[in-house]
């Protein structure tokens, strides 16, 4: 007999994450900086030790220095989190680093504000900036 400590879903690996989905378009107005806002409440994924799901508001803000971020493949992208099994507080990261490997930006922060669950809100954020030059 299982109890429900016994239960658990499966859950892709890491590896599911696919950052070539990842699009960007040419920035016009390079030299003139804007900050693009990004902002989406259908990201899921999914806890890796109990393969329950976690729902987020993912924020993205960033300025573009030569290219921008192309909002279909930014869906895409987060897409194919939904069954991965991933910590809330490794998110971030993750999509940190693959924003900035694909468009260069000068500045972004990335913001995920998970649902409560068992009583616990949790926001993770994190942010690069791109270091100054020493003259």
């Amino acid at each position: 007999m299982t109890t429900p400590l016994d239960r658990r879903y499966d859950v892709q690996p890491v590896s599911a994450i696919d950052a070539k989905a990842l699009e960007t378009f040419p920035y016009e107005y390079a030299g003139k900086d804007i900050v693009m806002h990004i902002e989406t409440d259908e990201f899921t994924t999914v806890c890796p030790w109990s393969g329950l799901p976690d729902f987020a508001t993912i924020r993205v803000d960033y300025i573009p220095a030569r290219v921008c971020i192309e909002l279909r493949s930014f869906k895409y992208y987060l897409l194919s989190y939904r069954n991965v099994g991933l910590y809330q507080e490794h998110v971030v990261n993750r999509i940190l680093e693959d924003l900035v490997k694909c468009s260069s930006p000068k500045w972004m922060n990335v913001t995920a504000d998970y649902r409560v669950r068992g009583g616990v809100h949790t926001v993770a954020s994190g942010e690069y900036t791109v270091a100054k030059r020493r003259k």
